[in-house]
């Protein structure tokens, strides 16, 4: 914990100047039911050592479970040097870099960031100031709304195999701006967007937008190049939500289908960002270089000074794009600076080799985790087509019992699907990072036989090994 050297006195002196007669006043606009009170869990006159070793203790004590969860926020490998480096105060620290000359540092990383983030979704530009990748789809949304000069409409198609979270999230931002989501089921044989579901869905357009996520929530691969011409074909701009550590693999949104997709967002949690009770995270948005004006957030360039140097400044955007709400583009209002970092110093560090075998362990040990839990009688896949990274699976127990059960064994053993998706339960999404080793996916596969055993009232199974 950081020391706070004011005194008694320092705090009185503060509060005369403000014109208040306490803390309490200062805070008199929280209502008392929302503030923390007393801790009365935090014996007093401790000192740093006590303290510390009590809070260690109570952290010990949640203990350290396996994870084989996914659906969006992923349990990889993050570097030593990662936040070593993203730690130091140059980085830690920095403010928005509205002057340039002070903050060619953080610039030129931004400028790396965007460069890395072309590369991967193989589009022509990339901002760097999204908070996570739920707001910067609904920044996507928005963006294409505006910019859609061939069809003037305010609809948007969005996959209901699209993140849960997402969909809640791009509701909530884009349904003030009058924009319409119409949702596009999934196959429920194969989890996937089936261009069936769009043609049945035609005649209430024109639409906007498409959004296409690939891999979905799922983990299903969709059909991109099929959806990104259905879509074209109708003058609809294609937005892509991607996984960046897929995108390794996969084939990237400026490649699909005839022309490539228009936008592509996503989360950049997967590079160097650790599982931390929901955040912070950072999105990416990049889009093709003809709706680079209407791309939001701050843009990084990379120009000549008057010696003829190279330096790195903002560009195309004034600064009411980020401080007037009346002039903006987007009332985004951070540069989410040291997770961009985290991010960018990630990527260099693995390098596109290095990012290749990351998702070639992470789908390689989602396979063989699939293959041992289904082994396990009852346990089975609920769609037949290619994943990547992420497996939804059948159970022939409840849901919420098998998972309380795993975590009392400390397994995180996967989401629940039902919760979200009723007509699937009881079922789960299982998820196997390069972290993730055999004897942890052997253990997670013995533990849910032993479950699913007594549950079913079956004779319990050895643990699996295939």
């Amino acid at each position: 914990m950081p020391f706070v050297p004011h005194t008694p006195e320092d705090i009185a002196s503060m509060l005369a100047t403000i014109g208040a007669s306490s803390i309490d006043e200062l805070f008199d606009e929280i209502p008392r039911e929302l503030r923390v009170g007393v801790l009365d869990a935090i014996p007093t006159a401790l000192s740093e050592m006590e303290i510390g070793r009590l809070m260690q203790s109570r952290a010990r004590a949640d203990g350290q479970p396996l994870c084989f969860i996914g659906a969006g926020a992923y349990d990889h490998h993050i570097p030593a040097a990662v936040w070593q480096i993203a730690g130091r105060g140059e980085f830690y620290s920095a403010y928005t870099p509205y002057q340039a000359e002070a903050s060619q540092g953080t610039l030129q990383l931004l400028y790396e960031f965007q460069s890395m983030m072309v590369a991967l979704t193989g589009l022509d530009v990339s901002n760097a100031s999204l908070y996570d990748g739920a707001s910067g789809l609904a920044e996507a949304v928005l963006m294409a709304v505006r910019a859609n000069r061939k069809i003037k409409s305010e609809k948007v198609l969005v996959p209901r195999s699209l993140h849960p979270a997402y969909r809640r999230t791009l509701q909530s931002i884009v349904s003030t701006q009058s924009i319409e989501l119409v949702e596009v089921p999934f196959d429920p044989r194969g989890g996937h967007t089936a261009i069936e579901a769009l043609d049945a869905l035609a005649e209430q357009g024109p639409y906007a937008a498409l959004v296409v996520n690939q891999p979905n929530f799922f983990g299903v691969l969709e059909d991109v190049d099929a959806m990104t011409d259905w879509a074209h074909a109708r003058d609809a701009l294609v937005i892509g939500v991607v996984n960046p550590v897929a995108l390794a693999l996969l084939s990237p949104p400026g490649d699909w289908g005839k022309t490539g997709a228009d936008i592509a967002c996503g989360e950049a949690q997967p590079l160097g960002m650790p599982l931390a009770s929901g955040g912070p995270y950072a999105g990416f948005l990049c889009c093709r270089q003809e709706f680079v004006r209407q791309l939001p957030g701050r843009i990084v360039g990379r120009t000549l000074d008057l010696d003829g140097k190279p330096g790195f400044t903002l560009t195309l955007q004034a600064r009411e794009q980020h401080i007037r709400r009346n002039k903006a583009t987007s009332n985004i209002c951070t540069n989410q600076g040291l997770l961009v970092t985290a991010a960018t110093i990630h990527m260099a560090l693995l390098g596109a080799e290095g990012l290749e075998r990351v998702a070639a362990a992470c789908h390689a040990n989602t396979r063989r985790l699939t293959e041992l839990l289904c082994a396990v009688p009852g346990v089975e896949p609920l769609f037949d087509r290619p994943i990547f990274h992420e497996q939804a699976l059948r159970l022939p127990a409840p849901t919420v019992d098998v998972l309380r059960s795993l975590a009392a064994h400390n397994i995180l053993g996967g989401f629940d699907l039902g919760a979200e998706y009723p007509e699937l339960d009881p079922a789960i999404l299982i998820c196997a990072t390069e972290l993730r080793t055999e004897d942890e996916m052997q253990s997670y596969a013995g533990e849910l036989g032993r479950n699913v055993a007594a549950r079913t009232q079956a004779p319990c199974p050895a643990k699996p090994r295939i």
